[in-house]
């Protein structure tokens, strides 16, 4: 690109100014705009405003080129958001699956279906009206007006923070941004389904997919006695998550935030040199190209995904399940084939507990331990409780809290509380001896059902027989939740059955479980199913007795 000379008028006088473009070195295209101190450092005065104006903002910043100063330069009341009803929240979800053209930023939450309009620029536009989503390269200001009169808006540039992200919040249009290549895979014409439904991705489909639109008020919504808890795996939707009624998170699954955010298994990033193909170690540098020790990479990945969870529900506790891949699932991490052992069954192999001490684990499940370390103290989320999975024997479990104390992870320290997953028939019979060792419990109904009926509940050929309603896996349950109550341990469940079945979650009521955990599309149908069972029970004190 060549320079170019803008001429500009003031008062009726012509000022000639040359723009030079200059190309922006790699080093500078790989460095981070702002460092941690200086997001820190917004976040501060962001707060202050805020406070001064005692009401919510919105505050634009700027950081000196040359100097390295930041700015506030703006700060007005913020139009959108605040006056939205907090109470009544209105959920899209796709009922089918569609072929994705292209995807980008979301931003909103809603899914439209309409015929694109590719522009170049707003000169262009004729008869745009509530069905049309304009496709275009950027959005600037002279888009404005066209952008009141559409559905739906898709661009190749453009970040969260874009001009046109910015105008489709104000007027509560859904968008996807820096696309990349929307303007080339999406013609012209063709009905396409804008989906910011998924989280902070958004995903545009080819024709129409089918979804459906529901309102929901939370207000009409009461709380059970026992507590209500999501389980959650993705980011992505947590702050959105955070507003439906609830107690916290029961269950944070730590294996999504590993195989979609990190990546590359752990033990590939401690054995950087050991990995034996030259391609992987080739995609691994590239990866972690901006890190001077490859293992922060990992840490500091997996402590955002972690973060994001916590801070969405702050105070509210959430308790991050420890990693719990099989040895086949760590397999599939980039490099994770040079450092997992074949095993016949999975399932009942090399998993949870017994890999936090082993040698083959022991780095790998540092680097876990330094990642919540982060959350906890660096970040201030104290409400982050952690974990323990498939905990064998009491010995497994002290030898976890040993190794995690020796990772920074003292169990009691700055109010450091660790849960033990309640899923082997062991943790039922020895509860009272690991309620000891754990400060709270959590039943892992699937995995209690797996070992109690001894079935594979992976195995399709058995899986009729997989019923957690079974006697015997209640019983279990029953055994362990009064246990619980015998050694005064928290206890929780985490499963479908309790949204799936009302007698179920009946069943829990009355034995007298502390909470239980949902799936976020069962949260709702399990409130609602606990409130009845609570409501044909009187508790006095802790008997519960039948009306």
């Amino acid at each position: 690109m060549g320079d170019k000379k803008l001429t500009m008028v003031y008062g009726g006088e012509e000022d000639t100014t040359t723009v030079i473009n200059i190309n922006t070195p790699v080093e500078k295209q790989e460095r981070y705009v702002l460092s941690d101190e200086e997001v820190i450092t917004l976040g501060k005065w962001a707060l202050l405003i805020e406070e001064h104006y005692q009401k919510p903002m919105d505050i634009e910043w700027a950081k000196d080129g040359i100097s390295d100063e930041l700015f506030i330069i703006q700060a007005r009341p913020e139009t959108v958001h605040h006056i939205k009803n907090k109470n009544v929240h209105i959920e899209y979800r796709l009922t089918e699956k569609g072929t994705v053209l292209v995807h980008g930023n979301a931003v909103g939450s809603k899914i439209k279906v309409g015929k694109a309009v590719l522009l170049n620029s707003p000169k262009e536009a004729k008869h745009l009206n509530s069905d049309s989503i304009i496709v275009t390269d950027t959005i600037t200001p002279d888009w404005d007006p066209l952008l009141k009169q559409v559905g739906g808006i898709i661009t190749n540039k453009g970040g969260r923070t874009s001009h046109a992200a910015i105008v489709a919040r104000e007027l509560g249009v859904p968008a996807i941004v820096g696309c990349g290549n929307a303007t080339t895979e999406i013609t012209d014409g063709e009905t396409i389904t804008l989906s910011c439904a998924q989280g902070k991705t958004g995903y545009i489909f080819k024709g129409k997919v089918p979804f459906e639109e529901r309102q929901i008020d939370f207000s009409n919504i009461r709380i059970p006695s026992t507590e209500a808890k999501l389980i959650l795996a993705d980011p992505e939707n947590a702050f959105q998550l955070s507003f439906y009624p609830n107690n916290g998170v029961g269950l944070l699954r730590m294996e999504f935030i590993i195989t979609h955010w990190v990546k590359i298994h752990p033990m590939a990033l401690v054995n950087f040199d050991a990995i034996k193909e030259s391609a992987v170690k080739n995609q691994i540098a590239e990866m972690t190209k901006n890190y001077k020790d490859k293992k922060t990479y990992f840490i500091d990945k997996l402590a955002e995904g972690i973060a994001i969870i916590a801070a969405a529900f702050f105070p509210k506790e959430v308790i991050v399940r420890l990693s719990d891949f099989k040895t086949n699932e760590y397999a599939n991490l980039i490099g994770g084939t040079d450092f997992e052992p074949h095993e016949e069954n999975p399932m009942l192999g090399f998993r949870g507990a017994s890999r936090y001490y082993n040698d083959l684990y022991k780095a790998g499940f540092a680097l876990e331990c330094a990642a919540i370390k982060k959350v906890r103290e660096q970040m201030g989320l104290e409400n982050l409780k952690v974990m323990v999975p498939f905990c064998r024997t009491l010995s497994e479990g002290r030898k976890v809290l040993s190794v995690m104390e020796e990772n920074g992870l003292k169990r009691g320290e700055n109010g450091l509380e660790v849960y033990t997953m309640v899923e082997i028939p062991s943790n039922v019979i020895l509860a009272e001896e690991f309620a000891e060792i754990f400060d709270g419990f959590s039943i892992g109904s699937n995995d209690l059902t797996q070992l109690t009926l001894g079935i594979d509940r992976d195995s399709e050929l058995m899986g009729k027989l997989f019923d957690e309603n079974d006697e015997a896996s209640k019983r279990m349950i029953a055994m362990a939740i009064r246990s619980a109550k015998k050694t005064k341990t928290k206890i929780g469940l985490c499963g479908q059955a309790p949204s799936d079945f009302p007698e179920f979650a009946k069943f829990l009521v009355k034995e007298g479980i502390d909470s239980i955990s949902f799936n976020p599309d069962a949260l709702l149908q399990g409130i609602e199913n606990m409130n009845k069972a609570e409501e044909s029970f009187v508790t006095y004190g802790n008997v519960i007795s039948s009306n």
